[in-house]
């Protein structure tokens, strides 16, 4: 259970932002890291990926992620353009989130509880988003951690989609390991073996 920071206690499913006017027993979940989000680093945090790999990844267009970098709505987190010859840096965490915003957008989630989701998503520890299930009614963004929360939602009675993000997570891990990398504390590049790349090769060994 956790606190809202007025002294209300919550129980889940939790939403992301809730309104004044929504008495039902679910309340809004604070935004709060769980501590761990900096230490123990596992080596896909040690890695960073360039632009048009994380859309590769994400399976969303260059002019989406820009859009998305200069509004503030999904910016890299290892480093960003800042200036001629700079390239932005995205981590594996931020392509993941790349990869949500997409779902979200897609069916039609507003903007402002996107922005708020991913502001949620930011503050948890890394390992916290494998076990999240992000669950909405168009209105309000949930987020459930157990399948007893996933149930309470779906008996609502409401039109209830849902994305898990453990799946997201391992569809984007699958992708970024067969796409190049860059370490971030030396810049050394990381070349993966890319099946299309391999498959060129043998066509221009045949011809």
């Amino acid at each position: 259970m956790r606190s809202s920071g007025d002294g209300t206690a919550m129980g889940g499913p939790y939403p992301l932002h809730g309104s004044t006017a929504d008495h039902s027993p679910r309340r809004p979940v604070a935004v709060q890291g769980s501590g761990d989000a900096t230490s123990g680093q596992t080596e896909q945090e040690q890695i960073g990926y360039r632009g048009p790999t994380a859309c590769a990844a994400a399976g969303i267009t260059y002019r989406q992620l820009d859009y998305w970098a200069r509004t503030g709505l999904v910016e890299p987190s290892v480093r960003s353009a800042g200036g001629s010859g700079t390239q932005r840096l995205y981590s594996f965490r931020d392509v993941v989130v790349l990869k949500i915003v997409k779902r979200f957008l897609d069916t039609g989630v507003s903007l402002q509880n996107i922005r708020t989701t991913v502001q949620h998503l930011r503050d948890r520890g890394f390992r916290d988003l494998e076990r999240m299930t992000l669950m909405s009614d168009g209105a309000t963004v949930y987020e459930c951690t157990s399948p007893d929360e996933v149930h309470d939602l779906l008996q609502g009675g409401q039109g209830v989609f849902g994305i898990a993000v453990g799946v997201v997570w391992r569809d984007v891990e699958a992708a970024l390991s067969q796409l190049h990398g860059e370490r971030i504390d030396t810049g050394e590049t990381l070349l993966r073996q890319n099946p299309a790349d391999e498959l060129a090769r043998r066509r221009n060994r045949a011809v």
